[in-house]
């Protein structure tokens, strides 16, 4: 009897574990970016899942056990202009659900299941794929301007721009369904365009698309592009629909400069959870002390071209503050960059929600963001860029290194070292030496903008 019993318990909690793990799709997104695709299953519960790649043709197999069921309509899964070619479901072994992707290219297909948050009230299956043999090759703004046809032998001064969110990442959604990440890609490509017909400047967008890019990738991404300005782009929502203004924002030392920034800060540094990236692995407390010193160094530069885009904003758009705000965004941990965070608008007040939504509205927000940060460049220009050359005149002016003269008593210029204090900064020291950042880093070996207190470097003749 007791043998019984138990087996019947047994049965039942079997069944019920059975029943706790079945988890159906109820939806599928596919996300294209540049550097790999994004595929977003919506699940009713958190599910166990296999993954694992065929050829001939590529192919990608994802198999959910316990009965799952495909919900959506297969012709509603939109494939287009993806990595993707086709897909098909069915049952394996007359239980578990298989979905089967035929893929254009070989991939490294890497999976995780988010929990539930503020934007997706569900769990998700994110599958990242990876070309193994990428051809893809990132977009960058290739309008023929004037700019194209000035020769010269200045640096360009690069300007990162940062379209806020994308992808699986809508941002706020305001007023008729408005979505942030929409909007502040239309005016990021419109800076972008007005930069690059500018004489002096290179713009570099970190995303040209509707895809999600994680914070940390994107300050990486400037710094890979040796950026001398990163703008992060946003129309923000607050839980008041009444909030209005725009925006401009640095990475504060201490805490929030008002209730509305620390809200703000806190809403844009969830954006990785709702993107679909892992924290796991945060950076140590050295590291992150290290950053730290050396974002204090670009502070000031920050504050003072986040003043000059502020006040040309406010011809525009109605501030919500006249001084530059202070929070901290996580986007804004650029080491050696000046970097800023600008709220065009509340998208979640209905009158800026429909000015944002118009190209119009766009267009001139960009307009004025370009007049703000090219004025201050004019005034504050790097060493050795075009337009440092242009203010000086077109004349080249003598550097400051110390000079030899050879044997046959022809004055040569030669190299400088230095030792790398606290604080310091390649672009700090190539602007107090009168040099170009490149320079330095070709001189040394150096493939960043990365040093340590103590290490000696060599500084170029100028």
């Amino acid at each position: 009897m007791i043998k019984q019993i138990t087996k019947i318990i047994l049965a039942f909690t079997l069944f019920a574990v059975a029943n706790m793990v079945k988890a159906d799709v109820d939806g599928v997104r596919v996300w294209q970016s540049p550097a790999h695709t994004r595929l977003v299953f919506d699940l009713s519960k958190p599910h166990q899942h296999k993954i694992f790649t065929l050829k001939n043709p590529y192919r990608i197999v994802i198999d959910l056990a316990n009965n799952a069921k495909f919900i959506p309509e297969i012709s509603d899964v939109d494939l287009a202009s993806t990595l993707l070619v086709d897909l098909r479901t069915g049952k394996r072994s007359n239980k578990d659900l298989r979905m089967v992707f035929q893929l254009r290219e070989d991939v490294d297909p890497k999976s995780k299941v988010l929990p539930p948050n503020k934007t997706y009230p569900h769990h998700r299956l994110v599958v990242d794929l990876v070309e193994k043999n990428p051809k893809i090759i990132e977009p960058v703004v290739t309008v023929k301007t004037v700019a194209d046809k000035i020769k010269h032998n200045k640096r360009d001064i690069i300007v990162a721009i940062d379209a806020g969110h994308g992808g699986e990442d809508p941002g706020a959604v305001g007023y008729r369904r408005t979505k942030e990440k929409v909007v502040v890609l239309k005016i990021a490509k419109e800076l972008a365009r007005l930069l690059k017909e500018e004489p002096g400047y290179k713009p570099y967008l970190t995303r040209t698309g509707d895809y999600y890019i994680p914070l940390r990738e994107r300050t990486r991404k400037a710094r890979d592009a040796n950026a001398d300005l990163f703008i992060s782009i946003h129309a923000d929502a607050f839980h008041n629909s009444r909030a209005h203004g725009s925006s401009v924002f640095v990475l504060s030392e201490r805490g929030a400069s008002s209730e509305e920034a620390r809200y703000l800060a806190d809403k844009e540094n969830e954006a990785d959870l709702v993107g679909g990236v892992s924290l796991g692995d945060k950076d140590d407390h050295v590291a992150m002390t290290l950053l730290d010193l050396s974002m204090t160094a670009t502070r000031g530069s920050s504050l003072a071209v986040g003043k000059s885009i502020l006040k040309r904003m406010d011809k525009i758009s109605r501030l919500h503050k006249k001084q530059v705000g202070e929070a901290a965004f996580m986007v804004l941990k650029a080491p050696d960059i000046p970097a800023l965070l600008i709220e065009t608008g509340f998208i979640s007040n209905p009158g800026e929600a429909k000015k944002l939504a118009t190209s119009k509205y766009q267009k001139q927000m960009a307009k004025e963001i370009f007049r703000g940060l090219t004025q201050y460049f004019y005034s504050e220009p790097p060493e050795g860029s075009y337009v440092a050359w242009k203010k000086q005149g077109g004349r080249e002016v003598s550097g400051t290194v110390a000079s030899s003269t050879s044997s046959k008593g022809v004055t040569a210029k030669t190299n400088k070292s230095y030792t790398i204090k606290r604080g310091d900064t390649l672009s700090h020291i190539a602007k107090r030496y009168k040099v170009s950042v490149n320079d330095i880093r070709r001189l040394n070996g150096i493939k960043s903008n990365r040093i340590q207190v103590g290490q000696r470097i060599k500084l170029p003749a100028s």
